[in-house]
Formats: structure tokens, sequence, C-alpha cells
């Protein structure tokens, strides 16, 4: 059985969604506002609900949105459909924000994404954006039969852990490798590195261990390279160079190509499957990883965040034209 939100019901989020155009391939929710965090900032009853609403058809989808939630949107309405899935297509990560917006009494925001970027972003990585957010439990609001992405959806979760895998010790709790999960989509996140809260994370993790453990307990204990007890909440994984390379032979290609960067000495060029079977004997192994990771979004990550914003109304601007700012990062 699935484990309930806090406070908000289903009924609650198919109330919200009623409000929008049904042609939707995805809907969740995700954030504060809908599990429950640690820290002192944690009033759940007061958070905004964040949604991300997945469209096969942005132009069609923004367009009946337009007539039925004109008040939504920024200046950019005024151009039209097309202009607002132009850029949200060819900017930032492939969403487009709604901040702020009063609905069924609730404050929320909602990301728009179309459903082939968020299945390349399941897939290889590209940013790690909206995969990022899937990789920590979310409410599933609506879902389709669309094959396609419900099998890049599992292939994130056991891309996850396989990255997971690779940056942890051969013996580990659930709650380390929950952290590092969780950890990875604010990998680079200039938010993280200069003077934001780093026990973020750990907030993120430690009340809803019981949550990723529904969302990964079938994973783990179907991976043939894990030993995973799960009375004591421990793991034991193959650490050989053998096991680490099958495990970076599976990491999403964009992570392999920036490993490959790293790794690949002037005028060598590698082929990447060589580069990783380089690292896979290397004892710095799982800090090649992280690197990877990290230099691979610091900079999507961070340049939103060091334009000029000198007001909330600005930050909302960028969020609704650069679809990374601003972001919660105790945000689920």
């Amino acid at each position: 059985m699935a484990l309930q939100a806090l406070q908000s019901s289903g009924v609650t989020f198919r109330k919200i969604l009623s409000h929008f155009p049904e042609e939707l391939s995805l809907a969740f929710a995700y954030g504060s506002g809908v599990y429950r965090q640690a820290g002192p900032s944690s009033d759940q009853k007061k958070a905004m609900l964040d949604f991300v609403f997945t469209v096969d058809d942005p132009v069609e989808w923004h367009s009946k949105n337009l007539k039925k939630n004109w008040n939504h949107y920024s200046f950019l309405k005024i151009f039209g459909p097309r202009i607002i899935s132009t850029v949200q297509n060819n900017y930032g990560a492939g969403v487009y924000y709604n901040p702020l917006i009063m609905c069924d009494g609730r404050l929320i925001k909602y990301g728009v994404i179309s459903t082939s970027t968020l299945i390349e972003d399941l897939l290889n990585w590209n940013n790690l954006y909206i995969a990022g957010r899937l990789q920590k439990p979310v409410k599933i609001v609506a879902m389709n039969e669309n094959v396609a992405l419900r099998s890049a959806l599992d292939k994130n979760l056991k891309s996850a852990v396989t990255a997971a895998f690779l940056m942890l010790p051969e013996s580990f709790s659930e709650e380390d490798l929950f952290l590092e999960i969780a950890g990875l989509s604010y990998s680079g996140d200039f938010r993280m590195v200069v003077g934001e809260d780093r026990m973020k994370v750990l907030n993120i993790v430690k009340p809803n261990i019981a949550h990723f453990r529904e969302l990964y307990g079938s994973i783990l204990q179907e991976n043939p390279q894990v030993v995973y007890k799960i009375q004591q909440g421990s793991l034991e994984i193959d650490k050989s160079p053998e096991g680490q390379f099958t495990q970076l032979l599976t990491l999403p290609k964009t992570l392999q190509q920036q490993i490959n960067h790293i790794m690949d000495l002037p005028g060598k060029n590698r082929d990447v499957e060589e580069t990783l079977l380089q690292v896979a004997h290397d004892p710095d192994c799982g800090d090649v990883v992280r690197l990877g990771a990290l230099t691979n979004w610091t900079w999507r990550k961070c340049w939103p965040a060091l334009s000029n914003r000198e007001t909330f109304q600005h930050e909302t601007e960028h969020e609704r034209h650069f679809h990374c700012w601003p972001e919660e990062v105790s945000d689920l």
C-alpha cells in the first residue's frame, strides 16, 4: 500500500489538478508541502505545494491553459502558446514554471515539461532537474499508460542507486544510501556551496526513510550486486573492479561522458568504455564519479542564481524564464 503524504490527501491534489487541461502524461506533487521535512522552517501547513505537469504537446497544452488560467502567466502570455513553448523547450532545464498561484485556497507553483524532454532527462541525466526530483519521494497525481515514460522513470531510479553505490564504501546503511541519492540532484548547486544549510539534504531524508525505502526497496532486493539486510537496514556491495565496471557501464550517458572528459588525457582521445575500465580499477573511483556529477551540473544549476535579483518578483520572473530559480533546496 502506498504511503500517504502528510496532511494533504490525494483528493486535495486532484481538486487542484481539475483546474488545468486534462492532457497530462504525468503529474506529480513534491516538496515540503507534500512530505514532512526536519528543521526549524518545516511548517507543512504553510508550505507552497509544488507540481510538475508533463505534456505530450506543450503548444496545445499552453493554449488550453491560457484560456483557463490566463492570469497564471508572466508577460510572455501576450506572445501566445508557441513562444511560451519555445522558451520552455530551448532554455534552462526545459521546464516552464508559473509560481505564486492561489488555487483551491492553497499557494502553488507548477512547472510544465514535455514528455520527450523528461524521458531524455530520466534516461541520460542531461541536467538532472526534474529527473532529480523524481529520485526522491513524490506524490503521483496522474499518469497515463505511456510505456516509454514508465520505463524511463524506472531507469532513473536504478541509475540513482548505481551512482550512489559507486560513491559509497563496501558496507553502509540505508540512510547513507538515501542521503547519497537525495544529494545527487544538488551536485554543483551554487546554493549548497555558498551559505545554504548543508543539513537540508539530511532534513529531507531523515523523516522520510520509509518513503525512500518504498521507492527503492524492490530495486535493492533485485540487484545481484548488493546484499540488502532489510531488518538491519544495512547493505553490502561488490567493490571489485569488475563490479564497479559493470556499474559504470550502466550510468546515464551524460555522466559517463563527463567522467571520460575528466579522465581522458590530452591527445589520448580514448573511447568512454576504455576510460570507465580505468576508473573501475582506480582506488578513487567514487571520487571520480562524484567529480563527474559535480562538474556536469554546476553551471547549469548556478547560472540563474548569479543573475541580479533584488526582489522576490525578480526571482519569480527568473523562474518563469530560466526554470531553475528559485527552488527550495529543502524540497524533496
